[in-house]
């Protein structure tokens, strides 16, 4: 999938956000700078925060409790090692959504059946999205 501008990848997170159940987990990858705290910006504001989606690089845990469902929005790229994502108290987020930014930092296994979304740059300023669609996302990807 082509994103021609930030835009379109703030449109396709509020496309997503329509499509969200409790427990989901989804994971952005891709190069500093491409998009994913866009992406997160545009599935937050779909949720109803009007406030700023700062990336959470220095935080890395950012709770949006006040949106439906609540969203923690993570950033794993200034984490050292899997010692310390266990600190982190992920498991809060187990009724709500688990976006995840770098989460190659956790490791291969973690996050299996999230919803694991790839972002490139391209030319022009575009970005290429691939999305690794676990089954339990078979019937609510693409989003529409």
């Amino acid at each position: 999938m082509n994103l021609v501008d930030e835009q379109a990848t703030e449109a396709l997170g509020a496309a997503i956000a329509g499509r969200l159940r409790p427990g989901d987990v989804i994971t952005l990858s891709g190069p500093l700078g491409v998009g994913k705290t866009a992406l997160a910006r545009g599935l937050l504001a779909a949720l109803g925060h009007a406030g700023e989606v700062p990336s959470p690089s220095f935080a890395i845990v950012q709770p949006y409790e006040e949106v439906e469902p609540p969203v923690w929005h993570v950033d794993l790229f200034r984490v050292e090692g899997l010692g310390e994502l266990d600190e982190l108290g992920l498991d809060a987020a187990a009724d709500g959504l688990l976006l995840v930014e770098w989460p190659e930092k956790a490791g291969p296994s973690a996050w299996p059946q999230a919803l694991g979304l790839t972002l490139e740059f391209g030319e022009s300023g575009a970005r290429r999205l691939t999305a690794k669609v676990p089954p339990s996302w078979q019937t609510r990807w693409p989003p529409r």
